[in-house]
């Protein structure tokens, strides 16, 4: 016994020297290469050589860890943890498929997925006994199945949830799954699914308390648990046998079945120590394996974190680029903008200082034009006119017969030495020129009332004051203008012109009570309109406001520096 030992030491220390030396070298192998070692190491354990199988998936595991393969970490990670599996080793299987999961998950590949996913159902299930767990993974791994449309995994995941239903108890849910299983046994099922088949079948009808028919499937499941040397589901079947007979009041024949079940386990057992017995030191070399896959593990992860941290600080730097670029980019635009905004500011402030010279220069000359007309009409004109009066009137007074025509003569002069005497006063007012603006301006207010609308002068400056002439004189037709402007569109029944003068400006505010407008409505009249009275205003560095308030009249104020 000794010498066996020995000579097994011998090759499983060559094994180990192999992979380390051979297999484990600093060459990487490639992706192929290494799906291969996979393929071979599940043969292994398929024929029971687990030895070969954990060294060849962990020598998989590294090669697959630096190609950096999520689908070969995941397959070396199943290997290895059912390796585990069928050694009886629950928890070290359930450590590695759940490190497996973590990579599949990465993946596409359902089929993968699924046997995890079946897997963590089987230890949850029947080696841990948590129901809940072992049943949410069964439900994803059934989810999957449907998925890729895989009728054989169906069928046995259906078969496992049913089987877990009935050990908890819950036989209403796990009815379903039994009734699938019932339909799909002649196609989807095999000899090794037609025992636990019956068995179920007769773990439901006892539930219903349908004894006939349960016992016809738990003496056929027993019947062919026997001949096909189904030892785990055969033992089961003893169990639940046992079980239905206790509750039927059957207690020789239950315990009869009990001491089957026990039989049964018992040689399983013994079957699972030779197993292990046959993988030299199974325990202390499980648990270095387990130190060395850790390792590996943990190299992987510190490695990848580096990476993630590297990829996340370039990320970072990335982003801030890109801030700052994105940042430059709407700042220039912006820039760009505010210069082009500007430059068509300046434009229109140009075009517009360009139209307010036009139309000051326009009335500058219309003023000068009134000016000279009504200067040649009242020195020279009315003069001659005047004249050629007086010698008419000379020779009436000498000769005593007066001619019809000489009567006519004198009348006519008379008439157009008045027309041109009111011409020239409308052109340029007598007492605007005399005795200066206030007296004009009271005397525009007095001839402009009449019956419809009534306007009101006030001023509190001395009624003499007298500014520059031309200054006065542009005042007065402004002015004038609003008046004007009153009369033909307000429809108002009162009017006020105030003046006053502080600091060396004269305040001027021109109102009414009449129709009002919207702002949005004043439009630019012909003429001497709003437009020019605003151009005016500017060209003598003044301040010009309107306020209207429809159906409640209009104030028009002014603030003009004064020239004296």
């Amino acid at each position: 016994m000794y010498q066996i030992r020995f000579r097994i030491l011998i090759a499983f220390l060559f094994l180990i020297n192999f992979s380390q030396t051979s297999l484990a070298q600093n060459k990487t192998l490639s992706q192929k290469e290494t799906a291969k070692l996979i393929k071979d190491a599940r043969a292994n354990r398929i024929n029971g050589d687990y030895e070969k199988s954990l060294l060849k998936s962990r020598v998989a595991l590294e090669q697959a860890i630096k190609n950096k393969d999520n689908t070969l970490i995941a397959n070396s990670y199943l290997v290895i943890a059912s390796n585990f599996d069928e050694l009886t080793e629950p928890l070290k299987a359930l450590h590695y498929y759940n490190l497996g999961l973590y990579y599949v998950n990465k993946t596409n590949d359902n089929t993968l997925k699924n046997q995890f996913y079946n897997n963590l159902g089987n230890i949850y299930c029947f080696d841990k006994k948590q129901y809940d767990k072992g049943i949410f993974y069964y439900k994803k791994s059934l989810e999957l199945s449907q998925t890729v449309l895989d009728r054989k995994q169906i069928f046995l995941t259906k078969l496992n949830i049913a089987w877990a239903y009935f050990d908890i108890g819950k036989f209403v849910e796990g009815f379903t799954y039994l009734r699938y299983i019932n339909k799909y046994q002649s196609i989807d099922g095999d000899d090794s699914t037609i025992v636990a088949l019956h068995m179920l079948n007769g773990m439901y009808y006892s539930f219903i308390n349908n004894i006939e028919k349960a016992t016809i499937f738990f003496e056929k499941a027993i019947e062919l648990g026997t001949i096909g040397d189904e030892k785990s589901d055969l033992s089961y079947s003893y169990l639940e046998y046992s079980k239905f007979l206790n509750k039927i009041n059957q207690p020789k024949k239950a315990y009869d079945n009990l001491i089957l079940y026990y039989k049964i386990t018992n040689e399983l057992n013994i079957e699972e120590k030779l197993i292990k017995a046959n993988v030299i030191g199974v325990n202390l070399e499980i648990d270095h394996y387990k130190r060395e896959i850790d390792k590996i593990e943990a190299t992987y992860k510190i490695k990848q974190n580096r990476l993630i941290e590297e990829q996340s600080k370039n990320k970072k730097i990335a982003i801030i680029v890109l801030f700052l670029l994105l940042c430059v980019i709407i700042f220039f635009y912006f820039f760009v903008q505010n210069i082009r905004l500007k430059q068509k500011n300046r434009l229109k402030d140009i075009r517009s200082k360009i139209q307010e010279n036009i139309i000051n220069a326009s009335i500058d000359g219309q003023e000068l034009e009134r000016k000279k007309i009504a200067s040649f009409l009242h020195d020279n004109i009315s003069s001659l006119l005047s004249s050629a009066g007086l010698h008419l009137n000379v020779f009436t007074s000498i000769n005593k017969a007066q001619p019809e025509e000489i009567n006519k003569t004198k009348e006519i002069l008379e008439e157009a030495h008045n027309q041109i005497r009111n011409l020239s006063h409308e052109l340029m007012p007598t007492l605007l020129v005399r005795f200066g603006l206030l007296y004009a301006l009271e005397d525009l207010c007095e001839k402009t009332s009449n019956s419809r609308i009534k306007i009101t002068f006030n001023s509190s400056i001395a009624i003499k004051k007298r500014y520059n002439e031309e200054f006065e004189m542009k005042l007065y037709f402004i002015i004038a203008e609003l008046l004007n402007n009153i009369i033909k569109h307000s429809e108002a029944t009162t009017a006020d012109v105030t003046i006053k003068e502080i600091e060396n400006k004269l305040f001027i505010v021109v109102s009414d009570n009449g129709n009002g407008f919207m702002d949005s409505k004043l439009e630019v009249t012909e003429g001497f309109g709003i437009n020019q009275i605003r151009a005016r205003i500017n060209n003598m560095k003044g301040e010009f406001i309107i306020n209207s308030i429809l159906n409640k009249g209009t104030t028009v104020s002014l603030k003009i520096p004064i020239v004296h």
